[in-house]
């Protein structure tokens, strides 16, 4: 049997331990509490993101460009699928889609486009060199990088050509990138490429694995996963659906002829002339009105109205917009652009607009292969089918271009039922340049990143202070709170102790 001052004593011990059980609680619950303030915010907040929109811009290796159009193999190269050129020897490629990961930086992001290079002619019209590289694909994963494409090639030398998917073409050096917590868009420049073993057979044999290629660089907007996460492949546009028509065919009447419900025509005009346009001779500008639409390497004309008639694939119809080219000693613009198709052959014309002479009215300015022009699924389409300049194309460009010179090829789409869809445009996403409360992490500037050695980096997606200032903030205050509580704990106890002894 206890005495009272036992009693007392053991009573003193259990609220002792009774009080350092809830001190050590406290502290645990600081302690994980002061561990989720210094996970990265990406860790805390991990959510896949949706790649859509953006572009990726590379040169593939200047010196092969040089090569392919020089003295030696005297080709050239032409563009595919909507890709264009920007600055100086570099191919644009649209349309980005894929996932980001800002929790582990895990990225996939595909992009639309070609460019094929041909060269060395043979007797029998034919090239030795022909190489086709499209949809280029960049994947990030632990650090690693590597950019893929679709290739078809002609081994060196000649031969048969073999078409390959998913090459992995160039390995990235993203040596100093944290690829993690990008906000929108995400953007990497002059990433260093190099060839791998797979590029290197890809390529023909024209350069041994581990060459180094033309750096890399891409913008792309991510946006939050709606719904469940989705496999990272690339989107396609979906084919439109057509809806159902009492009595008649989608898209027609009574009498057999389709109703034109939408249409779109997209050409870029030349490749070089816009290059001329924009470069250092005429120092100048397109400016585009009424309607008209930029896809990066061409213009739509929307709004398509006319006479469409499936079964004989005839079309008349004019469209809207217009487009002026301006510069030293440059005034152009073609608007009111018209398509006539007719046996398989399309006209393309526009009014011609020149400084200092009067507008000419109609003037037919290219002509293009249309055959099969008949509808599916509610819509009639011709794919970048090549074109030619005509004597009145010669004429409205001021003799820059003799008739029959290649121009760049024209799309057109005709909608014959409402639910129907037109191609998208080439999307090509949102400016790159970070806002003045979006702090990046190491972000190259143009001058950085054209520096010898200088590494690229995505940008931070937080606004105001950073990740790191608001953890130090946040471990500065957790780790006091638990002196205090310990300091707190450990002196009442002392106090308890003291008093019954």
């Amino acid at each position: 049997m206890l005495s009272s001052s036992g009693s007392a004593r053991a009573s003193v011990r259990t609220s002792t331990r009774a009080s350092a059980v809830a001190s050590a609680t406290l502290v645990a619950a600081l302690a994980a509490a002061l561990l989720v303030v210094l996970l990265p915010a990406g860790t805390a907040r991990a959510e896949d993101r949706t790649v859509q929109g953006g572009r990726l811009d590379w040169g593939v290796k200047s010196s092969f460009q040089g090569y392919v159009t020089g003295p030696v193999a005297q080709g050239s190269w032409s563009l595919t699928g909507g890709a264009a050129t920007v600055g100086s020897g570099r191919f644009r490629f649209h349309s980005a889609h894929g996932s980001y990961d800002p929790a582990t930086g895990a990225f996939d992001a595909a992009f639309g486009g070609g460019v094929r290079f041909t060269g060395h002619r043979a007797a029998d019209g034919t090239n030795e060199l022909d190489l086709t590289i499209s949809r280029p694909r960049v994947r990030v994963s632990g650090g690693r990088g590597t950019l893929y494409a679709d290739m078809a090639s002609k081994a060196k030398g000649g031969g048969t050509v073999t078409v390959r998917s998913g090459v992995a073409l160039a390995a990235l050096d993203l040596s100093g990138i944290d690829m993690r917590g990008g906000a929108c868009p995400v953007a990497l420049t002059n990433v260093p490429a190099t060839l791998t073993a797979q590029g290197a057979t890809a390529f023909a044999g024209y350069y041994p694995a581990g060459t180094r290629l033309d750096p890399v660089s891409l913008t792309v907007d991510v946006r939050k996963r709606a719904g469940a996460s989705a496999s990272p492949q690339p989107q396609r546009t979906p084919p439109p659906t057509a809806g159902a028509t009492t009595g008649a065919a989608p898209g027609t009447t009574s009498g057999g002829k389709a109703g034109l419900r939408d249409a779109a025509v997209d050409w870029g005009v030349r490749r070089t002339f816009r290059e001329y346009v924009t470069g250092a001779v005429a120092k100048g500008r397109w400016t585009l009105a009424d309607g008209a639409q930029d896809g990066g390497a061409l213009y739509r004309f929307p709004a398509g109205k006319g006479t469409y008639d499936p079964v004989k694939g005839t079309l008349d119809a004019a469209f809207a917009g217009s487009v002026r080219f301006t510069g030293t000693h440059l005034d152009l613009t073609l608007g009111k652009v018209t398509v006539r198709v007719a046996d398989g052959r399309g006209t393309l014309s526009a009014d011609v607009t020149s400084a200092g002479r009067p507008t000419e009215k109609a003037v037919p300015l290219v002509t293009f292969t249309a055959t099969g022009l008949t509808p599916r699924d509610g819509l009639a389409v011709v794919t970048e089918a090549p074109a030619t300049l005509t004597e009145g194309g010669a004429r409205a460009f001021g003799g820059m271009y003799r008739a029959g010179t290649a121009m760049d090829p024209v799309s057109l789409a005709v909608a014959v039922d409402d639910t129907a869809r037109l191609p998208p445009l080439p999307d090509l996403g949102s400016d790159a340049t970070p806002t003045a409360n979006a702090p990046t992490a190491n972000a190259p500037t143009a001058t950085a990143a054209a520096a010898p050695g200088a590494k690229p980096a995505v940008a931070s997606g937080s606004s105001g202070p950073g990740t790191g200032t608001w953890a130090a903030l946040g471990a500065g205050a957790v780790l006091a709170a638990a002196a205090v509580a310990l300091g707190a704990a450990t002196a009442r106890s002392r106090k308890r102790r003291t008093s019954t002894d």
